[in-house]
């Protein structure tokens, strides 16, 4: 079974601790879509949703801690995009379809393809050069 979403190097942030950070919860997704795929009952489809939704809020909430702190100019932005996804898995969790690997696997494939390699990057990037 091919995984929702591969680590690719345009991922990479350059820093080494965001980038394994972020290889966590690729393989988060990975594991939570792997058991959804399974077939579970819907209890447990909420539950693992709600484990995602829960890690990926509290990696959000350092990140935009230090972006507040060090007042970047992006954190509007960034913030709204996190949102996104966070209502996204929400969203999902809610929605009771049929097939919740599959919605869960095309969302978050492109948001995390996209966020990873632009945005955080971007931030990442100015954070270093600090």
């Amino acid at each position: 079974m091919k995984k929702p979403i591969e680590w690719r190097s345009a991922f990479n942030t350059g820093i080494a601790s965001v980038d394994h950070e972020h290889r966590e919860l690729v393989e988060l997704v990975n594991k939570i879509h792997a058991q959804l795929r399974e077939g579970s009952p819907a209890e447990l489809v909420e539950a693992r949703l709600g484990e995602l939704h829960d890690s990926i809020a509290a990696h959000f909430a350092l990140e935009e801690r230090i972006m507040r702190d060090c007042k970047y100019a992006g954190y509007e932005p960034h913030k709204e995009d996190h949102e996104r996804l966070l209502d996204d898995i929400r969203d999902i969790m809610e929605s009771q379809t049929a097939d919740p690997a599959a919605v869960l696997a095309e969302r978050l494939a492109a948001w995390f393809g996209v966020h990873f390699s632009t945005l955080d990057a971007e931030f990442h990037r100015l954070m270093d050069h600090r």
